[in-house]
């Protein structure tokens, strides 16, 4: 697979941050004396979605989301950085890269400086920086600018239809991790097998 760029989803990607934003959320929900939510929900209904769309979805106030993410850095010892993340960021050192999240961030910058990522990227696009998380490709087109790259010569590694279909809807190659994309691989350490790095 050829390309010039490479944009990474952070969450379920690049780390494991589940439990962490699922204790933030139900800690949130019990200061606003609301109902808590099992891991199984937060999963199935909210995973991968942008923050502001969650909320809609959930019928909740922006004050719940503002103190999830205020929250999270309570829970930021349960994220796991994932064991072929840092060798594949050295070995794409030869692409330009960019780090497209739904995630706040504030919340963004403290995992990147928690695992010292922030060194590999030449972009970091976060849920704050667009009006519409993905799925729609915004964050995806503003990468790119940022990178000087065309989005078809762009590989977009996510692990949620939400990536998979920013990246089908920007035009780029979309890898799915755990999920089917133009490539579909069980775990992170494959894609540079595909990259033939």
């Amino acid at each position: 697979m050829k390309a010039k760029a490479i944009l990474f989803d952070l969450d379920g990607v690049l780390i494991d941050s589940l439990d962490a934003w699922w204790h933030a959320l139900n800690d949130a929900l019990k200061e606003f004396n609301l109902e808590k939510i099992s891991k199984e929900e937060f999963v199935s209904k909210y995973w991968g979605y942008d923050l502001y769309t969650n909320l809609k979805k959930a019928n909740l106030p922006l004050e719940v989301g503002i103190t999830c993410s205020r929250l999270y850095r309570n829970h930021i010892d349960k994220i796991k950085l994932h064991p072929k993340a840092l060798d594949i960021l050295e070995r794409t050192k030869n692409l330009k890269k960019g780090l497209v999240t739904n995630t706040p961030k504030d919340c963004t910058k403290e995992v990147l400086k928690r695992f010292n990522l922030e060194r590999y990227f030449d972009v970091v696009m976060t849920g704050d920086d667009v009006s519409r998380g993905k799925p729609d490709p915004e964050i995806i087109f503003k990468a790119c600018n940022h990178l000087e790259v065309d989005p078809k010569e762009t590989i977009m590694v996510g692990d949620t239809n939400s990536d998979i279909k920013a990246a089908k809807l920007a035009g780029c190659s979309a890898v799915g991790i755990g999920i089917k994309g133009d490539v579909t691989l069980k775990d992170l350490s494959e894609l540079l097998e595909i990259l033939k790095l």
